[in-house]
């Protein structure tokens, strides 16, 4: 591998720390975006029977805020129940984008990597490519080690930059819609708990 790392110039390091990074943003999102942390389903039907039994307790909105995401916004909307509805709405609304805006942290940053390692690769090219023609001399000569080094930095970055690029787009696009699917689930808890508390629906 180290090998390949130096055939490949000193380009390869752009592309080698924009793998490591969108690795790292691969695993975390894949670990923060799980069901069980941002909207398990046993957390509603807990929250509403605490709350028929208790009422709005102190507790109960510490620990909604501090468990799962969704319980932010059934914080939120318990926090105002004697309010009017619209401020019901508008408190569970503002709850909703904060979480949301959480559930979407990083996500842009593995867009950017997508785009920008391709490009990086394209840079390595282009730098192998005066490495090519630096190894011509005037007189028609050339210098085989420098024009093989000059190859391999071509051909090398290009590989890596798409090759990072691939699988960056692939899970930017599935976590889009991982977030867009969990947004959906949460809405529909949101707005089920909100008529609930309204006593427009029965639990």
């Amino acid at each position: 591998m180290l090998s390949i790392i130096e055939a490949a110039g000193w380009p390869i390091w752009f592309i080698i720390i924009t793998s490591v990074v969108a690795l790292a943003i691969i695993g975390e999102r894949f670990w923060s975006l799980r069901a069980s942390v941002v909207a398990p389903r046993d957390l509603l039907p807990a929250t509403i029977r605490e709350y028929q039994s208790k009422g709005v307790t102190q507790d109960l909105l510490n620990r909604l805020q501090q468990g799962p995401l969704i319980g932010r916004i059934f914080a939120a909307a318990l926090a105002n129940e004697k309010s009017p509805r619209e401020v019901v709405k508008d408190a569970v609304e503002d709850a909703g984008r904060a979480v949301s805006l959480e559930l979407e942290r990083f996500l842009n940053t593995l867009g950017t990597i997508a785009t920008v390692s391709t490009l990086l690769g394209l840079f390595g090219t282009i730098v192998g490519m005066i490495e090519i023609f630096g190894s011509q001399s005037p007189t028609g000569g050339g210098n085989p080690a420098q024009l093989a080094h000059g190859i391999s930095v071509a051909l090398y970055n290009t590989l890596f930059g798409i090759g990072v690029a691939i699988p960056a787009v692939i899970f930017y696009r599935h976590f889009r819609n991982r977030v867009d699917v969990l947004v959906v689930e949460m809405e529909s808890q949101a707005i089920k708990l909100v008529e609930i508390l309204r006593g427009e629906r029965r639990a």
